[in-house]
């Protein structure tokens, strides 16, 4: 696949995305989130309060509020989330969730279908995207 046919819109988000999810309530610790994490071999796990998607926590997350800060592992998962939850429509061109990524530095965002979290894409997702 070349750079132009990354920017021809042909390949939507549904299409590389992964639809594995795992969620937590906002007062699930760090601690069992980072066992989720390795267990799963995932790196972002979405936050719910009352079903509701409210944030995301990221490994990127635990380097940077949980190590750099020397906070607890007890600490829950609702005070390191990222919030609020950056999202991306299934039927969007993966060119617009890199430009999204990009605009906001980020390299996760939640994927939607009919209102509802399906999935996520990730900066690695388009990377190897693009170097097919």
């Amino acid at each position: 696949m070349s750079r132009e046919d990354f920017n021809q819109k042909t390949i939507l988000v549904k299409d590389i995305m992964a639809r594995a999810l795992i969620s937590v309530n906002p007062v699930t610790t760090s601690f069992q989130i980072a066992k989720m994490m390795e267990q799963g071999g995932i790196g972002a796990i979405i936050v719910k309060e009352n079903e509701n998607p409210v944030g995301i926590v990221t490994d990127r997350d635990f380097a940077t509020k949980i190590a750099a800060n020397s906070l607890p592992f007890e600490t829950p998962v609702g005070e390191i989330m990222s919030s609020p939850l950056i999202t991306i429509n299934a039927d969007s061109p993966i060119s617009a969730a890199a430009e999204m990524m990009s605009s906001k530095k980020i390299r996760k965002l939640a994927v939607t279908e009919n209102n509802r979290i399906v999935g996520i894409i990730t900066s690695t997702d388009l990377v190897n995207q693009l170097a097919k």
